[in-house]
């Protein structure tokens, strides 16, 4: 079961839900070459065989005015890296994206991305093939055809899948394997089945959909037909940027940012980590992560099937990796 996650070394320790183990930060992971620029790393996913794929926006920024520019950016924007060093095996995504967002692994391998620029979503073969894409170009839009600079999508078992939509709409889209639009779900609002910006999206065994609702602060579970069953939120919790579901310990993981009193900037970030009811079990390392002594603004999370937990910084533009290890080896 699950317990305290401390950032930078590792710890032993049991929690209320009467599991222990160890985790560490593995240091220089990922290997990356000297001379390679990573950008903001949006997003994050893991293939059957436990290759890590970063979704990231290399030479990029935000724009502070909100104008999306018109290039495409020019450098290799997906990555594959090894588990264990963290060394890219293959990169590809050059001249393609806009803004880069949300990445998906299927249980086919195949890769599913987002572009918030492009207001699109794309689904690539796991070498990098395009199979098919989502949405006008450039165009935004709130009918079955056109997003709102999309933030995420999660694949059903069938082939189906959920688009979060996004920055711009408050809903969640269901489509049909062939990306045909089958219905939707919500509205901009902070009630049960509402959104203000769903950012990510997370399915569990039995196909219950998870949205991190970020700037109400919470996750909502919905049934696969959109149906509301619960939520979580806590005065405590940030803003939700992200939600996974843990297929080894069969619970969940989440990350969460804070923003300053006058919200000028991004304070710090933690991991939350719930049960597999979905009660909130920890606030790992026992406060903010910006004690690693700058800011980070935590963006996306996945855990492998060794119950490593991998997450992406996009203030420090770094992809961090913690490690469960033997109990004994702990704090050496």
């Amino acid at each position: 079961m699950y317990i305290h996650l401390l950032k930078d070394q590792a710890i032993n320790t049991k929690n209320d839900i009467g599991g222990s183990g160890n985790y560490e930060l593995v240091k220089d992971w990922p290997r990356l070459p000297a001379d390679f620029g990573l950008g903001n790393p949006t997003g994050l996913g893991i293939d059957s065989n436990q290759h890590i794929f970063v979704f990231h926006r290399a030479e990029r920024k935000w724009p502070l005015n909100g104008r999306m520019p018109d290039a495409s950016i020019v450098s290799k924007t997906i990555l594959m890296l090894e588990r264990d060093n963290g060394e890219i095996l293959n990169s590809w995504g050059d001249n393609l994206f806009i803004m880069p967002h949300g990445l998906t692994v299927d249980a086919k391998n195949d890769i599913w991305v987002t572009d918030v620029g492009l207001h699109q979503v794309f689904k690539f073969s796991h070498e990098g093939k395009l199979l098919f894409t989502l949405g006008e170009p450039g165009v935004s839009g709130t009918g079955p055809a056109n997003f709102n600079l999309p933030t995420d999508v999660a694949v059903a078992k069938d082939g189906s899948f959920y688009v979060s939509d996004g920055y711009g709409n408050s809903r969640v889209v269901k489509f049909s394997p062939a990306g045909q639009y089958l219905f939707e779900w919500g509205k901009k609002g902070s009630g049960q089945g509402e959104f203000n910006l769903p950012h990510a999206i997370d399915l569990d065994d039995n196909e219950n959909v998870y949205v991190a609702d970020r700037e109400n602060n919470r996750v909502q579970v919905f049934d696969p037909t959109g149906k509301f069953i619960k939520q979580w939120k806590d005065k405590n919790f940030g803003r939700m940027s992200s939600v996974v579901f843990d297929k080894l310990e069969k619970g969940f993981v989440a990350v969460d940012y804070t923003l300053s009193l006058f919200r000028s900037k991004v304070t710090g970030s933690d991991i939350l980590l719930f049960d597999p009811s979905g009660n909130f079990v920890t606030r790992p390392g026992n406060g903010r992560l910006k004690k690693e002594g700058r800011r980070c603004w935590y963006h996306n999370v996945a855990v492998d099937d060794q119950g490593s937990i991998y997450i992406t910084d996009i203030l420090g533009n770094r992809i961090k990796k913690f490690k469960k290890v033997p109990e004994q080896l702990a704090g050496r």
